[in-house]
């Protein structure tokens, strides 16, 4: 079944790529998620005629651009591209439990604006801090066979 949102990963570099076959790993592979690389030497033009080719190849109907980086080349170029289309959106600080929640959504038949926002909540939930989360143990008895269980 072709979702009906194709999912644009963009980044300075090749974290697009890595971050989609890091998910893959996961997720599975799916169809119409596409990766888009800022490499040095581009500009701003070079990203719209990504975009432009990404969307041109696709079966979709929307689209969701998930970028690496606010106010970054590769966000301001999809910000302009989305800007002038009402079937494209743009998230920042794509992370790989954001884009694989996205996925999994996306499989499940979410919209364009269900995608956005499982996008904001998984992005930012998906940081934790490991002082924050874990408490050592306080019994410190040489006798606990379970040691470092606590994780």
């Amino acid at each position: 079944m072709q979702s009906s949102v194709a999912v644009i990963v963009a980044a300075h570099g090749h974290l697009a790529e890595g971050l989609l076959n890091s998910a893959a790993m996961i997720a599975g592979p799916q169809d119409d998620v596409i990766p888009i690389s800022f490499d040095p030497g581009e500009g701003p033009e070079d990203l719209l005629a990504k975009y432009a080719d990404a969307v041109d190849s696709s079966a979709s109907g929307q689209y969701l651009i998930l970028v690496d980086l606010l106010g970054g080349s590769p966000y301001n170029a999809a910000a302009r591209f989305a800007a002038a289309r009402e079937d494209a959106d743009v998230v920042t600080g794509v992370n790989l439990p954001m884009l694989i929640e996205v996925l999994g959504r996306r499989l499940a038949g979410g919209d364009l604006a269900e995608l956005v926002e499982v996008a904001k909540t998984s992005g930012a939930g998906g940081v934790k801090v490991l002082s924050e989360i874990f408490t050592p143990p306080t019994n410190t008895d040489s006798d606990d066979d379970d040691e470092g269980d606590e994780l």
